[in-house]
């Protein structure tokens, strides 16, 4: 079986929880996909690239969630969402993706 990107991983947790929040009008929703797609992708890291890099990496989403906010006000929220998660996929991707 291959192996998925965590790069994908993260992006769908990103993308996909913005997008369940905006469409359904319910964030609880949004924040349990935001959540799932965090802790896959989590997993994934530490199983790839150990504990320290795992631990960053899911700084760096939690982070980028957080950032999206401010920034959607500036650029929009859909290119905010987008901006933050292509981030995490890059980091992701050169952590934990790159070798394997």
């Amino acid at each position: 079986m291959p192996k998925i990107p965590t790069a994908l991983v993260a992006s769908v947790g990103l993308i996909g929880g913005y997008g369940v929040a905006r469409w359904s009008g319910r964030r609880e929703l949004g924040g349990g996909v935001l959540a799932l797609g965090g802790a896959a992708a989590a997993w994934q890291w530490r199983q790839r690239a150990g504990v320290r890099a795992a631990g960053a990496l899911t700084a760096g989403y939690l982070v980028a969630f957080g950032v999206s906010h401010p920034l959607a006000k500036k650029v929009g929220a859909w290119p905010a969402v987008f901006g933050v998660t292509g981030a995490v996929a890059l980091a992701s991707w050169a952590v934990a993706d790159r070798h394997g």
